[in-house]
């Protein structure tokens, strides 16, 4: 490999969110990533430091060029320049959406088990979260359409966030399934908030579908949310990009955003955009092929060492979706108990809504050896678990 992804990196005393824990444990929770930045990206930011003046900065056409050719070249989709909307980060786009296309009260659909911030953006703007629970079958997971549609038409229903791909289940979502989305959404006026932010960590060989790219009700009932942050590691330069084809949603969407002051970029948010999408390709491969190795360690390991513990088939993300449901308990009693017997610090799946109750959520993102070492801490705590239960 031309780029070094086994060399582990201190993160303690970073101000990382994920790395402030005690000096015994190991977080595998947050989805960020325990690799440094592509050095194209660093380049690109040492020049603009080296500059030395940082003052307001405005939106370049390289930043709408780069989104361009990178979906068009990557994602075989076409986006219009006009469609584009630069925003400080998806969760802040989720959540001006909301308060924008709804009024307090009215249903916002999910998909669960699904990112659990979703619930924040929605129940924080005075809205109802209505859960639509996918299908979990022989491992795999699809989405239950009778369920789906009953909630859609429901006429206090005005908006729906897709996860696409889907955190934290790990699943592409494939070109009939959006479309049949799309056609609920138009169907019921309804409007679809498209979280697309893992879409470039899919496994080598496979590639997602952008939902609005599926056919004209998908685009026309589409607001789509773009960023290089969660594959190119850079979640705290706060750059991002919405995405709205049709005119009437993209110009609400549009004053979202500037009222709730999220549509300026800082002084990095643009040239670390243009670096990592017109540059980062060939670290972008490295790493997808190195994080799905790890994927495949961990899916090993557990099939072979932990005994009534399953890893969920996932062919995006960095994240591996666990089913624990044969243990005796749930999985925040399961989670606080690795936490305090083996150092380990992983995600409930309770905390991404209904059908996660019996899951666990583990950031793959990591040195091999780092992963080894989760994986030792898992089957260790697992062990004690039983045992005492």
């Amino acid at each position: 490999m031309k780029y070094d992804f086994d060399t582990p990196v201190n993160r303690r005393g970073t101000d990382s969110v994920k790395w402030d824990v005690k000096e015994n444990e190991l977080p595998m929770w947050v989805a960020d990533m325990d690799f440094t930045a592509a050095p194209e990206i660093r380049d690109s930011l040492k020049r603009r430091i080296d500059h030395g003046v940082f003052g307001y900065a405005d939106v370049t056409q390289q930043w709408y060029d780069a989104y361009i050719v990178w979906w068009r070249d990557r994602h075989g989709f076409t986006i219009e320049r006009e469609w584009l909307i630069f925003c400080t980060g998806v969760v802040p786009a989720i959540s001006s959406a909301v308060r924008k296309l709804t009024t307090p009260n009215e249903n916002v659909v999910i998909l669960t088990p699904v990112y659990n911030i979703f619930f924040n953006s929605i129940i924080n703007n005075g809205c109802r979260a209505l859960e639509s629970p996918l299908k979990y079958e022989n491992g795999e997971y699809g989405v239950d359409f009778a369920d789906l549609e009953n909630k859609l038409s429901d006429p206090q229903t005005t908006l729906m966030i897709l996860c696409n791909p889907h955190n934290p289940v790990g699943k592409i979502w494939d070109k009939s399934t959006l479309e049949r989305i799309g056609e609920l959404a138009k169907k019921y006026h309804v409007a679809v908030v498209s979280d697309e932010i893992h879409c470039d960590l899919t496994a080598p060989g496979k590639e997602y579908v952008p939902f609005a790219s599926v056919s004209e009700q998908c685009r026309e009932v589409s607001v789509t949310c773009i960023a290089p942050t969660k594959a190119f590691n850079i979640a705290g330069l706060q750059t991002a990009a919405v995405c709205v084809p049709d005119p009437v949603l993209r110009h609400k969407v549009w004053r979202a955003l500037n009222t709730d002051e999220v549509a300026e970029p800082n002084s990095f948010a643009c040239c670390a955009a243009v670096a990592a999408f017109t540059s980062g390709s060939e670290w972008l491969d490295e790493l997808r092929a190195y994080v799905f190795n790890n994927r495949k360690i961990s899916c090993d390991y557990i099939k072979n060492n932990i005994p009534g513990v399953f890893a969920v088939h996932g062919e995006a993300t960095y994240l591996l979706w666990i089913d624990v449901s044969s243990l005796p308990g749930d999985s925040e009693d399961l989670v606080g108990y690795l936490r305090k017997k083996t150092g380990l610090y992983v995600s409930a799946g309770s905390h991404y809504g209904k059908g996660g109750e019996h899951f666990l959520r583990m950031n793959l993102a990591c040195p091999e050896s780092v992963c080894r070492d989760g994986l030792r801490r898992l089957k260790e705590g697992i062990e004690s678990y039983i045992g005492e239960k």
